[in-house]
């Protein structure tokens, strides 16, 4: 296992060549940047094999993270062997640093992407390169070969005074270096020297065909130092604004700053996680498109950068979902939808991507996301619950806001009572959810509080009646007296005896406040978990063989669970437990403090990454552990 600082790889060749599982890093071996609009991957290895643009979700220029062969990639590092390589964040910000020790020196890549400071009119979309032979002199490399729309439109490279142009119908990629380039079969290709001290820089930045402005005057030095220290400074200004001081600080400010990248700026939306079909089982079919705004995901990061002081992020996301819910309202589009594009857009048809393999043969690759079309009542309760937090941390919701909500709320309580797709999106059909018909109950029970404390308009003779209508049917048809837990589904008669399928997101119960965490039923509930779904800190978030979901295959194990798991055991009273499983979940992290979506058996990182809900998982666990320790 590594530690957050340092990775070690094997030597990676720089071409794109490779079959089914041949030339792809380890998904934990990669780090992420950004500017609030787009990110990329950069691996160990000095490739940039992650790159959409403008946009998150946006087709790519660089996938040979999907496609080793065809997806397209930017290779910089020695030529010959490497010895060793390590990377780290230039301290308090998201400027990813690749060093490389060679058998003649050490060389350093500094890898970031510009953010648009306070009072800037437009952004322009950079992203930047710049490597230092810190010790000794190297021989360097560099290929850049992007591949358009997902490596399906052709392009050309044209030689340009400062570097190569590439031309495609919808999008134009332009490439200034302090080294000579040339083409080859339409990429750009380089080799050059560099002694101790010396630098080569280079900037990538798409535009529209029309655009021909230069990137940034390379030839002058300083133009590139201004771009690294003015996103230093973004960086470092923005964290300062954080309010945590407790044990676990590196670890939570590293998720905060990844929630912030995850963030796009010019809407508020924030989205799932920066990538595309990262396998939840590698060879397997559970490869999904998260580059979209998950309601679910979108209302916990909410409410982990709100216990940090972040407010900005949160009225922001305020008001991209205030846009959502005026265009569900005046569309007609009830209920409230899974997930949307950044501009709010519900409508993400699945498609298959079937021309790449997928990362090691794990096909297929999907863009898009049919989850969309899914009903997911608890998405109301999650939504709610984040509001509900804003309207008491923030500066509150407005008139036109409560009037959408209402109109929410109207619905939920004519339909709840029925079966739904659940928090896990299964393709199983629906079931009648024990989780959900929790979040029915917190999206009801925190519209009575908003309208109490704040005097807000509601009919709360009639909310009230349903809110105490659900909370009987959970405690009647979703617990198991046999078993002695709360269980996965609810039963169709309060006579008949629910079925002993457990459950993992069943561990929120006290944190949204339906139970005491010293209710007997729910000590029981965590001990029922501990042993049928926990192993060594990691929790599975349930057992497919017992509860089939749809799919083929298996997965590992979901790393927001095993926060969850954390927060249950401080809650009821298990600190020192808690706190050797937190800990433990922080030797899983890469070397960097980034976690993807679940932990396969020998620790690898699984399904996309990074994944918001990992990181707000442990911030929420962090911060709510730190309390209970004092």
């Amino acid at each position: 296992m590594t530690d957050h600082r340092t990775a070690e790889a094997a030597s990676v060749p720089g071409g794109a060549s490779g079959t089914a599982g041949g030339d792809y890093l380890p998904i934990a071996e990669h780090g992420l940047i950004g500017d609030l609009r787009t990110a990329a991957l950069v691996g160990t290895d000095g490739r940039i094999n992650w790159f959409c643009a403008p946009r998150f979700d946006s087709p790519s220029i660089f996938g040979s993270l999907l496609d080793a062969r065809d997806g397209g990639h930017w290779h910089l590092g020695p030529v010959g062997e490497v010895a060793k390589r390590q990377q780290y964040y230039f301290p308090d910000t998201n400027i990813l640093m690749t060093r490389m020790l060679t058998g003649d020196g050490i060389v350093e890549i500094q890898d970031f992407m510009p953010l648009r400071a306070e009072g800037d009119q437009g952004h322009r979309q950079r992203l930047v390169r710049r490597v230092v032979a810190v010790r000794g002199s190297a021989r360097m490399r560099t290929v850049v070969a992007p591949r358009m729309n997902y490596g399906r439109d052709p392009h050309k490279a044209e030689s340009q005074p400062h570097g190569v142009r590439f031309t495609s119908e919808a999008l134009d990629v332009s490439l200034q270096a302090s080294v000579t380039l040339h083409t080859e079969d339409q990429d750009a290709v380089g080799e050059f020297d560099l002694a101790e001290g010396q630098s080569a820089l280079f900037v990538l930045e798409s535009t529209a065909p029309t655009h021909a402005e230069p990137a940034v005057d390379l030839v002058d030095a300083q133009a590139a130092e201004e771009l690294f220290r003015s996103t230093v400074r973004f960086w470092r200004q923005w964290l300062s604004r954080s309010t945590y001081t407790g044990r676990w600080r590196e670890m939570v400010h590293r998720s905060a700053l990844t929630l912030k990248l995850l963030t796009h700026e010019p809407t508020g939306a924030i989205v799932a996680a920066p990538t595309l079909g990262l396998p939840e089982q590698v060879g397997g079919e559970r490869n999904w498109d998260y580059r979209y705004v998950w309601i679910r995901d979108a209302a916990f990061s909410l409410h982990a950068l709100l216990r940090l002081g972040f407010t900005r992020e949160a009225e922001a996301f305020i008001g991209w979902l205030t846009r959502c819910l005026r265009g569900a309202r005046d569309d007609g589009q009830v209920p409230l939808r899974v997930l949307y594009s950044i501009d709010g857009d519900a409508e993400l048809p699945e498609q298959l991507l079937d021309h790449w393999e997928g990362y090691r043969g794990s096909a297929p690759v999907r863009v898009g996301n049919g989850a969309a079309g899914q009903l997911q009542l608890d998405i109301y309760g999650e939504l709610f619950d984040a509001v509900y937090l804003f309207n008491k941390h923030g500066d509150g919701i407005s008139h036109e806001s409560w009037t959408d909500l209402c109109s929410l709320l109207d619905w939920l309580l004519e339909h709840w009572d029925g079966p739904d797709a659940g928090i896990w999106e299964t393709r199983a059909g629906r079931q009648r959810h024990t989780y959900s018909r929790v979040m029915c109950w917190v999206a009801v029970e925190r519209m009575i509080r908003m309208a109490r404390q704040r005097g807000l308009p509601g009919d709360l003779g009639r909310w009230t009646a349903e809110r105490d209508k659900i909370y009987h049917q959970i405690m009647e048809q979703g617990w198991s007296e046999k078993d002695q837990t709360f269980v996965q589904r609810l039963s169709g008669d309060p006579e008949q005896p629910p079925e002993s399928i457990l459950d993992a997101s069943l561990l929120v119960l006290p944190m949204v406040k339906f139970l005491s965490p010293k209710d007997p039923r729910f000590r029981s509930t965590v001990r029922a978990i501990g042993e049928g779904l926990v192993t060594d800190s990691l929790v599975f978030r349930y057992d497919p063989k017992v509860s089939p979901d749809g799919l083929d295959g298996t997965e590992g194990t979901f790393s927001i669970c095993s926060f969850w798991w954390v927060e249950a055991l401080a809650r009821t009273g298990r600190t020192d437990e808690a706190r050797v499983a937190l800990e433990k979940m922080f030797t899983y992290a890469n070397h960097l403090g980034l976690y993807a979506e679940q932990i396969g058996m020998t620790g690898e990182h699984l399904g996309n990454f990074p994944q918001a809900f990992t990181h707000l998982a442990l911030i929420s666990a962090a911060t709510g552990l730190d309390g209970f320790l004092g």
